[in-house]
């Protein structure tokens, strides 16, 4: 099937062999489509951009091009605009080919080979469980999640992955805050103030324990029972944390533990591993990793005076398996404040002989929520931060994806909860699900036409069937691109971008009328632009709504 963005980068460097004996790669050419539409369906700047390599001016390089290119059958005019730019006029026909393509592959359009079935490994969330998720997490999660089957859609073998911090410090204290409300729950006084985990659910399932065991857990050394919690504790809030997931579409594959890490000697073999290597060294009771000899602004603490490990030694073995299982390409979402962090942990694997190059890590910056003007940082209800689950029961979940998705990830933004509340236009993720809503209402009125699949659709002629045909064949360029450079946004872009091009001609034009053929290939076209935005709105993880 043709792509004809495609088909106009070979005919342009089929053109530029012919006239400079000149060989270049299709994705050298750099197709736009002009904002004013007296500069043509297609733009390219390519003249320009070859005026060094051919010792001439941009202009002579276009006229001797555009000579050329007026010969093709595709156009009805090739012309020169300003210092060099090459503006394309379509013939219609040639245009609504796309249409075909859609509607064969349903589905599938759009799909392309860039990733070859290479692995990928992608670690997203990696919440520690002791809490709620809050708006870091929910947008990690939702970014994590676009990305994957963005990643699947063109043709990575991916592995969603969830790192369960339950080896720290942080579980140690969820362990003792169970522990000891499990006693105030059989009737023992406590001290308040050594309960680090305050929560309403650490209390609950203090009480679930004691219906359980009743004071099992009192006849035993403190160690012992202190082991317990710390795995029921953990099971409990990951659970939660699941579940929470589950409601904001954000699945995984796989689960790790850092305990695990322990119990299977991998922390122990990455320790010894470093040492072997010569970059550690003793000092002041502690053992340290010469990180600065690899761009670090200081050595790093592995193990300190106390014994006990830092974060980064069970990390680095973490991040060992991951190699060591196969995934030569890794992804990691990190919050903001952990951008000091990624030189040691890069350091650490050149040390272990890995290439740093291959962990590629995206910061998540932070988020503000805002409403009527004003930052909200408490829930309502809890007095805590806002968790996941709150945001969706307050906006909606496709709402809550699509303004975590609309920004760039490494960019700061203000959440409006009261443009993201809103059932009207000026509440994008309303306006583009209600343009899908009018094409399915569009189709069901004509539900008796029968839709044929056709090579062209010589009648979709007017200025705005047009413009949406050209919307439609942007569709595999955004998605290359949105999956090269990991910009999830492009895709909320397009899906607007589409939704706004149908509103207008919906406004415009009647999808059915007296000339039969006419209605059908309209309603063609109705049925490929549902097509795309089901496919776009489905790598963001967000409904098409049938009716609003």
């Amino acid at each position: 099937m043709e792509d004809i963005l495609l088909k106009l980068k070979e005919i342009i460097v089929e053109s530029l062999k012919k006239i400079f004996d000149i060989n270049i790669k299709n994705d050298e050419v750099i197709i736009e489509i002009p904002k004013e539409k007296i500069h043509g369906d297609y733009s390219t700047n390519i003249a320009m951009r070859l005026a060094k390599t051919l010792h001439d001016s941009p202009k002579n390089i276009a006229t001797k091009l555009v000579s050329e290119l007026n010969n093709s059958d595709y156009f009805d005019k090739v012309e020169i605009a300003g210092p060099g730019f090459i503006n394309f006029f379509y013939k219609k026909v040639s245009l609504t080919s796309v249409l075909k393509e859609i509607l064969i592959n349903k589905e599938n359009f759009g799909k392309q080979d860039i990733g070859h079935k290479e692995k990928i490994m992608v670690e997203y969330v990696s919440a520690n469980p002791t809490g709620d998720l809050h708006l870091g997490h929910a947008r990690g999660a939702a970014f994590g999640d676009a990305l994957t089957r963005l990643l699947k859609f063109t043709n990575y073998d991916v592995l969603r992955e969830y790192y369960v911090n339950d080896a720290g410090n942080q579980i140690n204290v969820l362990a003792k805050s169970l522990f000891l409300r499990y006693k105030e729950a059989l009737g023992n006084e406590i001290n308040e103030d050594e309960i680090g985990y305050q929560g309403k659910d650490v209390k609950k399932l203090a009480k679930d324990i004691v219906r359980k065991e009743k004071d099992k857990y009192l006849k035993i050394s403190e160690d012992e029972a202190l082991n317990y919690f710390k795995d029921i504790g953990t099971e409990l809030e990951l659970n939660k944390i699941k579940k929470d997931l589950d409601l904001f579409r954000v699945g995984f594959d796989n689960y790790t533990s850092e305990r695990s890490l322990y119990s299977s000697n991998k922390v122990a073999n990455t320790l010894n591993k470093l040492k072997e290597s010569g970059f550690t060294y003793e000092t002041d009771g502690a053992l340290w990793l010469k990180t600065t000899e690899f761009g670090d602004d200081k050595d790093r603490v592995l193990i300190k005076k106390d014994g006990s490990y830092t974060y980064l030694l069970p990390d680095l073995a973490y991040h060992k398996d991951k190699f060591d299982r196969g995934y030569n390409n890794l992804i990691n979402l990190f919050g903001a404040d952990h951008h000091g962090y990624i030189i040691r942990l890069k350091a650490g694997l050149k040390i272990l002989g890995y290439n740093p190059n291959n962990l590629n890590i995206l910061i998540i910056q932070m988020v503000r929520l805002i409403d009527n003007g004003v930052e909200v940082k408490m829930s309502k209800r809890t007095g805590n931060a806002v968790t996941i689950r709150e945001l969706c029961e307050d906006v909606g979940v496709d709402a809550a994806r699509y303004f975590f998705l609309s920004r760039p990830l490494d960019s700061q933004f203000d959440f409006d909860l009261g443009i993201a509340r809103k059932h009207s236009n000026e509440n994008p993720i309303f306006y583009i699900q209600y343009a899908g809503a009018r094409m399915y209402s569009v189709l069901e009125k004509a539900k008796d036409y029968k839709i044929d699949i056709k090579d062209t659709y010589s009648l979709l002629t007017n200025e705005k069937e047009i413009e949406l045909i050209k919307v439609l064949q942007e569709f595999k360029k955004v998605i290359k691109e949105a999956s090269l450079t990991k910009e999830v946004n492009r895709l909320t872009s397009y899906a607007y971008k589409l939704a706004s091009t149908f509103h207008s001609l919906y406004n415009d034009e009647k999808f059915i009328n007296e000339d039969n053929e006419l209605t059908l290939e309209r309603l063609s076209l109705v049925l490929a632009s549902l097509e795309v935005l089901k496919n776009t709105l489905n790598l963001l993880g967000i409904e098409v709504k049938k009716v609003m």
